[in-house]
């Protein structure tokens, strides 16, 4: 994209797309296909079991297992019969955890078993491992056994205690509670804290025991399939998480803090250990939700150590850690977590002054997303938005797109710079003037291109900029349109006053409105003009008419049949008529068709075919339905 002046050469670059982090180690997951080393010793000398001294599993036994789940999957859901299969099976299982633990496909049946597994069988299994915990949890294999038996807490927890307690008690006493093995894994993990937290795999094991310390399970956790993911999969930023929260004995929040506590005893080494510093970033995100004070502490203690470092030549010491691969990540999480006064405290004696240096910098930008990400008043916004706010276009033509989209969700989300972050976007884009231009700037902002770029024009250097020329515009496709550009239209539309960016999605002919639709991330543009607030019906109705036509094409679409879900459901009965009507004259394509005949049985296109009476009757209540629901919302 063009930027300062316009010239032949600088006019045809677009903006980069985002660039990807490049740090961070790749956390190990499980091996590929028929990889069966042993596990490496650890770095740090501590001795373990040798490999050879644990159980092997013989293919026979694999077999059993394997048809074993296939027929627990097989049967009934519930019944005496499925009871009896679960305890058979894992009674097999509790002779052979340690073996299946530490096999690859045999962890992997392992883990789908512990999901069908009562409370008791599957304290029996865990007991069967008690012994070789650490070895499993530092396994490539039994460190996912563990963690999926740890995210089983939140079902067995509240599991009724089985009466038949004499049949449970063995030769070595009465077995263990849930509470008491969950209870024995973080005083093991306490003991041996920095063992755990710096090994690739054990790392995983004690984030998991942080959450269920917690009675809190991150989304990123929840989602994660049974492999682990790399360091850049797991950079998911905290606000957008939806933890899942459950019941745990008071025994379970004491010794949270008791974990936690040894975050502070070694603080340089989860500062600077790329390993250990996740374990530090999933305990304030808990922290956070559960004992604040504590979380407010630890932050404390990584600013403070952070700060007395070594100084840097150009401002605070701090900002040669937020260009740290490592130690930046942990900043992103401390911001994120930061109560509001000190979050202003921070910025003045840090950030404030080195705004548009970070913004450039290929690490130290994302930290500044998440300091944007978490402004929550004008009084910070003000001084952030006047520093940033000159050199918009610059970020954008350094490929780093997120600041600018981090800064436009403050402004949506404080309500206040929001006229002023337009018009910067406006002139960023090169369709500020003449003003004909700014009609065109949702197709600008969705795929990240200035205007002559765009439209593939060729400006002279110091040339006044073309009007903007309808019959080019409606004659050109959409172009791809980006997730980050999806974004920053998802913000403007919830600004106060998104006139501007209605007036530009009103201007899109039908084949381009329905490119948007059909598109995994202009899908979401179109979910947010349905939702915000600031969009009044009337506003609705005068975009979505430019649909007529479309429909069909949109029933039968991944992305698109979602969005006419969305319209159907806001839609009044006049426009739902409209609709049907153009769905019913190509009914049996739309039968055929994966997505569209979910669409066509969303709007009971067969009654309206043969019963039309009868479907108005069906929408009227549905309307009637609608309206009190909101009346109740509304009240």
């Amino acid at each position: 994209m063009g930027l300062g002046l316009r010239s032949p050469h600088k006019v045809r670059r677009r903006f980069p797309a985002s660039g990807k982090r490049g740090r961070g180690a790749k956390a190990s997951g499980r091996p590929s296909p028929g990889c069966e080393r042993q596990p490496r010793p650890p770095p740090d000398g501590r001795l373990e079991p040798a490999p050879d001294s644990h159980p092997h599993l013989s293919p026979e036994a694999l077999g059993y297992f394997r048809r074993a789940l296939s027929a627990l999957k097989e049967s009934p859901k519930t019944g005496e019969e499925r009871e009896l299969m679960v305890y058979n099976i894992l009674k097999e299982v509790e002779a052979q955890a340690l073996a299946l633990s530490t096999n690859r496909t045999g962890s992997e049946m392992l883990q789908e078993l512990l999901g069908f597994s009562p409370l008791k069988p599957f304290c029996r299994v865990w007991a069967a491992l008690r012994s070789n915990l650490r070895f499993v949890a530092c396994h490539r294999c039994g460190v996912h056994v563990l963690q999926s038996a740890l995210l089983q807490l939140p079902r067995l927890l509240g599991s009724p205690a089985e009466e038949e307690k004499e049949e449970e008690d063995g030769k070595d006493g009465p077995m263990e509670t849930l509470e008491e093995l969950v209870l024995g894994l973080a005083a093991e993990v306490c003991d041996d804290f920095l063992v755990y937290c710096g090994d690739t795999h054990g790392s995983f094991v004690v984030r998991t025991l942080l959450q269920v310390l917690g009675g809190t399970i991150l989304e990123s956790e929840r989602a994660r399939p049974h492999g682990s993911q790399s360091s850049e999969a797991q950079r998911v930023p905290a606000r957008e998480c939806k933890p899942t929260d459950f019941e745990v004995p008071e025994t379970f929040v004491n010794c949270l803090q008791d974990l936690s506590s040894c975050f502070l005893k070694d603080i340089a080494v989860f500062i600077t250990d790329k390993i250990s510093s996740f374990c530090l970033q999933v305990a304030l995100q808990i922290l956070h939700r559960k004992w604040p004070q504590f979380c407010a502490h630890l932050c404390n203690a990584v600013i403070d150590y952070l700060s007395t470092r070594n100084s840097s030549a150009d401002g605070s010491p701090l900002l040669l850690f937020l260009r740290d691969q490592t130690s930046s990540r942990l900043l992103e999480q401390v911001l994120l977590v930061l109560e509001p006064p000190r979050l202003q405290s921070l910025f003045e004696d840090h950030f404030q002054g080195q705004l548009q240096t970070l913004a450039a910098h290929p690490i130290a930008n994302f930290p500044l997303q998440r300091l944007l990400d978490a402004i929550t008043t004008p009084e910070l916004l003000s001084p952030v938005f006047e520093e940033l706010s000159p050199t918009l276009e610059a970020v954008l033509a350094q490929g780093h797109p997120g600041v600018v989209i981090a800064l436009v969700g403050a402004c949506c989300r404080v309500g206040v710079h929001q006229a002023q972050v337009l018009r910067l976007l406006l002139e960023a884009f090169h369709c500020a003037e003449p003003s004909s231009r700014q009609v065109a700037c949702v197709p600008l902002f969705a795929t990240l291109m200035a205007y002559e770029v765009y439209y593939g024009l060729m400006e002279e250097e110091g040339a006044v900029p073309a009007e903007h020329q309808v019959e080019m515009a409606t004659a050109r496709a959409l172009g791809e349109v980006t997730v980050l550009g999806s974004l920053l239209l998802q913000h403007l539309l919830h600004f106060s006053t998104p006139g501007l960016i209605l007036r530009s999605l009103g201007a899109l002919t039908g084949p381009q409105l329905l490119a948007l639709a059909q598109s995994p991330a202009g899908s979401h543009v179109l979910d947010a003009f349905l939702t915000s607030p600031s969009v009044t019906r009337k506003q609705r109705r005068h975009v979505l008419q430019t649909l007529k036509g479309q429909y069909v094409a949109l029933a039968c679409s991944r992305h698109g049949s979602r969005v006419l879900d969305a319209i159907w459901n806001r839609a009044a009965l006049g426009a739902r008529k409209e609709i049907a009507t153009e769905l019913g004259e190509r009914n049996q394509e739309l039968i055929r068709d994966p997505f569209g005949h979910h669409v066509a049985r969303n709007v009971a296109l067969t009654t309206f075919l043969k019963r039309r009476e009868a479907w108005e009757q069906q929408q009227g209540v549905v309307a009637k339905r609608r309206r009190a629901l909101n009346s109740i919302l509304e009240g």
